[in-house]
């Protein structure tokens, strides 16, 4: 049986043995959980990433920044599989992909949860059966995920609105059904693109709330963001390392952000 959830808390998040729930394998200590080795993408003739080493440990905390169009959303489907690097190596856990098969690479991906920028759901669905559809892909019994999928409503806040069809979510609302879907496989990894861009402030400090907590568990954390003051925020609750895409390349930013 599942513990109660309390203060934000989704216990079937946490890691007490360096085994997550939901995968086979665990997370070899001092291990990269992603790992992109002098990475470089094109698109056509131009180059839109060059010579991107990037490593991700257990339990860290990253933003991303950049212009837009600087290539925050490519490097981050490089980071879960959903692009080949034209030259250079990405590593998952300590595997190379390159090397792994197709089923190989869609296991693991199951380790990594992502928040896609256009939040995008079956509008047929309710929330709630857009929420779970990873656990039936993934092959969970229905008893064990229909208590998964009540803690994990009631920690994003959207227990009154299971039933509800996606296009009568607020925005806020979308944004928090999209961060339930990512992580009801409880993930080592989450992977957000501009996961608050089209909530107001307070929603943003809602949203910022939950993947701190989320790291607090144990979960390494990447965030692309154009908001400065959503980083400063996040600064004074978990220490976060800023990354900025400058011509191409990943650098890490100042401390004066």
């Amino acid at each position: 049986m599942l513990k109660a959830l309390t203060a934000l808390a989704y216990p079937r998040l946490c890691i007490e043995t360096g085994r997550a729930l939901g995968h086979k394998g665990a997370v070899t200590p001092g291990a990269c959980v992603i790992e992109l080795e002098n990475v470089a993408y094109s698109y056509g003739d131009g180059a839109l990433l060059t010579q991107v080493s990037l490593t991700l440990a257990p339990g860290s905390f990253h933003f991303l920044t950049g212009p837009s169009g600087a290539g925050k959303t490519t490097l981050l489907k490089l980071c879960y599989g959903a692009l080949h690097p034209t030259t250079g190596n990405t590593l998952f856990f300590g595997e190379d992909v390159s090397r792994m098969s197709r089923d190989a690479v869609a296991n693991l991906r199951r380790r990594v949860g992502v928040v896609h920028q256009d939040c995008s759901f079956l509008d047929h669905l309710s929330v709630a059966d857009n929420i779970r559809l990873p656990l039936s892909v993934a092959g969970r019994q229905a008893e064990e995920a229909r208590e998964d999928l009540a803690e994990l409503m009631a920690w994003v806040g959207l227990t009154e609105r299971a039933q509800a069809l996606p296009p009568e979510l607020s925005g806020g609302e979308r944004q928090r059904a999209a961060l339930a879907r990512a992580v009801i496989l409880s993930p080592d990894v989450l992977l957000a693109d501009e996961p608050t861009g089209n909530v107001d402030w307070e929603m943003s400090q809602r949203l910022l709330r939950l993947l701190v907590e989320l790291n607090r568990m144990g979960k390494t954390v990447l965030i692309a963001t154009h908001d400065l003051s959503l980083i400063r925020a996040a600064k004074t609750q978990v220490q976060a390392r800023v990354l900025r895409i400058v011509g191409g390349q990943v650098q890490q930013a100042g401390a004066d952000l």
